[in-house]
């Protein structure tokens, strides 16, 4: 197989995850990215999910995600602007901003959510898959994108819509596995040594095609126009959190990247 990213030929396996082992995800020796092998998988099956209940946008806990990435806009973005939520869910994220004068939009593939979004904060949110979504007013000045990209098999063409979506100097907030983080490595060091294996499901299949670190992002997002300005790691409990953002090894990654080229 060749690397999804950079086309590279050279990579190794990485690690497996299943029943039997059965699923294997391969590193690239050119831009380090984690490959899961795709062949034989069908993704739509496997990933694709529908939102059947609206989780309460004004819980601090349920939203402690979607808080605290707003306070990492909020201090490296202190200037509102327009602001695109992609994957907006129950849109506290949205909300957060809006309180705070920018100007909101979302976008979700869940009408279900969409319409509770609307109705609760009045807010404008498409249902689209944002891979394919061309709106007639683009050159957002931030665009968000939690949890999704690592899900996606072609993340070259993912940042090229994210790059079609923002204005030039404009940025993107972006959430994904840091596959290099600190427990990652525990565990696969301690499974290779046989001390670490992990039980699933007959059932169970994987959601994330590739898996980033550090290094495999900043490869992708210069070849999609970008600047990495930001890269910091996190977790939900206070102290690991304060350890992560100082120390990036943390297995959450948040980064905020700034668009300098127009992609053809």
């Amino acid at each position: 197989m060749k690397c999804r990213l950079c086309g590279g030929n050279d990579l190794s396996l990485y690690y497996t995850q299943g029943s039997e082992d059965q699923f294997r995800f391969y590193k690239c020796s050119r831009c380090e990215l984690v490959n899961l092998d795709l062949t034989g998988l069908n993704l739509i099956e496997h990933q694709e999910k529908y939102a059947t209940e609206y989780l309460d946008p004004d819980d601090p806990f349920i939203n402690r995600g979607s808080l605290a990435s707003y306070q990492f806009i909020r201090r490296h973005l202190p200037k509102p602007g327009r602001f695109l939520d992609v994957g907006c869910g129950n849109g506290a994220l949205l909300a957060a901003a809006q309180r705070e004068g920018w100007n909101v939009r979302g976008l979700e593939l869940s009408e279900f959510l969409a319409q509770n979004v609307r109705e609760r904060f009045g807010v404008e949110v498409d249902v689209s898959d944002f891979l394919t979504w061309r709106p007639t007013d683009s050159g957002f000045d931030l665009v968000s994108l939690r949890h999704v990209l690592e899900h996606l098999p072609n993340s070259l063409g993912a940042m090229g819509s994210i790059n079609q979506l923002l204005r030039m100097g404009g940025h993107a907030l972006l959430e994904f596995p840091n596959i290099e983080g600190i427990s990652f490595n525990v565990k696969r060091s301690l499974a290779k040594v046989g001390l670490h294996k992990k039980r699933y499901a007959d059932s169970w299949r994987p959601g994330h095609c590739n898996e980033f670190s550090r290094n495999s992002f900043r490869y992708l997002a210069e070849e999609t126009g970008f600047s990495v300005k930001v890269w910091e790691t996190y977790a939900y409990s206070p102290i690991k959190n304060f350890l992560y953002n100082h120390i990036p090894i943390g297995t959450k990654a948040r980064v905020l990247i700034e668009k300098i080229e127009t992609l053809p």
